[in-house]
């Protein structure tokens, strides 16, 4: 195999977590966190709670320093890309608009900010189906509307990496569909897809790759055929091995 054709089927990782640690005073919250997100690929990173998925995303995301180690997209730090939604879109469980200003402020507020053409807000409202919500102040969405919109405020950029935590939570059927959809068509495009999830049946439809933590430490790592090798569901896969470390700590 030709080094083009190697690197055709194995790309450049572009999200890099390499060794990284966090503590917060005496508690360890993840360790030595190492692993890679390839481009044209759905990553999956499960984990109960508490074992370190969204430590491990605010670290890459900047919103945290880790105590050792370092975590990159593209090469570079979150704080060193000059207009970051331009290459990393983001939804963190949690993160939310001001009530009071409607969606489409909210959204071109982000986009002046990173010099993001105002073209682009219409864009991704009507790619989330919210082109008729736009005019709302955000606080009378509903959970599933207040998710569409976190969703397009990650697309304002048309960033080539998506970074995403529980990103159905609150969606309907029909949301859910989409989403799953969208998101292997993003990742079929050449682009990097990270994805949290609570969701194992949702996930095993959606992922190609899966990253498990648990207890702050990495337990598995790999393509989704291999994970679940031996296991009748991709659930079934994740708490044999959400266990298994689990008895590790405690024995």
């Amino acid at each position: 195999m030709t080094r083009a054709a190697r690197h055709r089927e194995h790309p450049e990782p572009v999200i890099e977590f390499k060794g990284v640690t966090k503590r917060y005073g005496a508690k360890t919250a993840v360790d030595a966190v190492t692993f890679a997100v390839r481009p044209g690929r759905v990553t999956g990173f499960l984990g109960p709670n508490g074992a370190g998925k969204s430590t491990s995303l605010r670290v890459l995301l900047g919103l945290d320093h880790a105590t050792s180690g370092e975590a990159l997209i593209a090469g570079k730090r979150y704080r060193d890309l000059t207009f970051p939604l331009r290459t990393v879109g983001a939804l963190l469980d949690g993160a939310g608009p001001v009530p009071d200003r409607r969606g489409a402020d909210h959204l071109a507020w982000i986009a002046r900010s990173n010099r993001i053409p105002r073209s682009r807000v219409g864009e991704v409202l009507e790619a989330v189906g919210l082109t008729d919500a736009a005019r709302q102040r955000t606080g009378r969405y509903s959970l599933g509307m207040r998710q569409r919109l976190g969703i397009a405020t990650a697309l304002l950029g048309d960033p080539e990496v998506l970074i995403l935590d529980e990103p159905v939570n609150g969606l309907d059927p029909d949301g859910i569909r989409w989403i799953r959809s969208f998101l292997r068509g993003y990742a079929g495009r050449g682009r990097t897809v990270l994805l949290s999830s609570h969701l194992m049946t949702e996930m095993a439809d959606t992922a190609d790759d899966v990253v498990v933590i648990a207890n702050g430490r990495i337990v598995a790592d790999g393509a989704l055929a291999d994970i679940t090798e031996g296991h009748p569901s991709l659930e079934d896969a994740f708490f044999a091995l959400t266990g298994a470390a689990s008895k590790q700590v405690w024995s």
